[in-house]
């Protein structure tokens, strides 16, 4: 099957689809979690991939590999059209429910949902794309969401009286009502953002083990927002540590930014607002090793950097370097997209996730399909970090 052609040279500033010379991003030949270019991450075979995000434009979406679904945003700093993939740890069944097609190893199922705006509105289609999710997840068993990717168009415009970040708010905490999922604590961790082109995009993974929520104390719970925000509080929580049987665990962290307690801080602020976003990352982070077991460290994650602005990429790119090093894993492997935050006053957003070996682990669940890595577990790089 064709790779989907790179995009050429965006008219943003910093935003290109080529390799930059700062990027290592390169290719490991054991099974896992990795970040690659999308050309070697194009290269594997079908029935070793449980599923791939691809960040970046790319021309033809539809020309992608099987499992692999994009997040269609400018990449900045001149980086490659990189794709964050989950290979299999055993044989790959695939399939579609309602809007929702769908892959699963036997352990873990990954899901993607691309639907158009109709004269419907933004609410009525997001509860429908989750109403959809939830019978995927019924239908195939995967019971317990552990990581929701939220894009959609002009998010913080006004939607017709109601600001359409809210009306997506509103339509995504009914369907989780409606489907009896916890929609206040113990939701899952989730990003919302906004991009420049498409319709209402959803990512997720899932799988037969509940994840662990984990909140900031910095901030209020997203789900105890005041009415200030809208009708609807969103609808996640700040992390999740997913204890896998075999001997891994994993730490999902949603999109972090400037909020404490329940207000942004630092309005128009860039440097402030990183410090910030900083700040409530390790506060997560301490709050994931002490409830989790210990072991995650914000310089050893694979992060994605949100940005409203393309010209401040370089100065959040060098300042980053400055607080956790130029040489850390975080640093060198971000992925950097324009894209809107979810409220306007929010310059920045920053996502984590890692992988390390779990040494209070869940017995094994058996293997369903074919030979693959350690049974019940979604593979990583290495038993000790990533």
């Amino acid at each position: 099957m064709s790779t989907a052609s790179l995009p050429t040279a965006d008219a943003l500033p910093g935003a290109r689809g080529s390799l930059g010379a700062d990027t290592e991003l390169r290719p490991s030949p054991a099974p896992g979690f990795q970040r690659w270019p999308l050309s070697d991450a194009a290269a594997v075979e079908p029935g070793r991939v449980l599923g791939g995000l691809v960040y970046g434009l790319v021309d033809e979406p539809d020309a992608l590999p099987e499992g692999f679904a994009t997040v269609p945003a400018a990449v900045l700093l001149h980086r490659q059209v990189s794709a964050d993939v989950w290979l299999a740890a055993g044989s790959v069944e695939s399939g579609r429910a309602g809007c929702v097609r769908w892959r699963h190893d036997g352990q873990h199922l990954f899901g993607t949902i691309d639907l158009a705006e109709d004269s419907s509105g933004l609410e009525a289609l997001a509860r429908r794309a989750y109403a959809d999710l939830f019978a995927c997840l019924a239908q195939t068993g995967f019971a317990h969401l552990h990581r929701l990717w939220n894009y959609l168009p002009r998010i913080n415009d006004d939607g017709g009286g109601l600001e359409r970040y809210r009306q997506f708010n509103a339509g995504r905490q009914q369907a989780f009502l409606d489907a009896r999922q916890p929609a206040f604590e113990g939701s899952p961790a989730a990003c919302a953002l906004g991009l420049h082109r498409g319709g209402l995009v959803l990512r997720f993974l899932a799988g037969k083990l509940p994840p662990q929520p984990i909140e900031n104390p910095r901030q209020t719970p997203a789900w105890r927002y005041p009415a200030d925000y809208g009708p609807r509080a969103p609808t996640f929580s700040r992390a999740a540590v997913v204890h896998q049987p075999g001997g891994t665990k994993q730490m999902f962290v949603s999109g972090t930014a400037s909020i404490v307690g329940h207000a942004t801080v630092h309005v128009d602020d860039l440097h402030a607002q990183l410090a910030e976003t900083l700040r409530n990352l390790d506060a997560v982070m301490a709050e994931a090793n002490r409830h989790g077991g210990g072991g995650f460290a914000l310089a050893d994650c694979d992060a994605v950097v949100y940005v409203r602005h393309p010209a401040d990429a370089t100065e959040l790119h060098d300042r980053l370097a400055v607080a956790i090093g130029p040489d850390s894993h975080f640093v060198r492997r971000a992925v950097f997209l324009h894209a809107d935050i979810c409220r306007r006053d929010l310059l920045l957003e920053i996502e984590t996730y890692m992988s390390i070996a779990d040494r209070c682990a869940p017995p094994t669940l058996p293997l369903e399909g074919g030979a693959g890595a350690q049974p019940g577990q979604l593979p990583h790089q290495d038993d000790t970090k990533r």
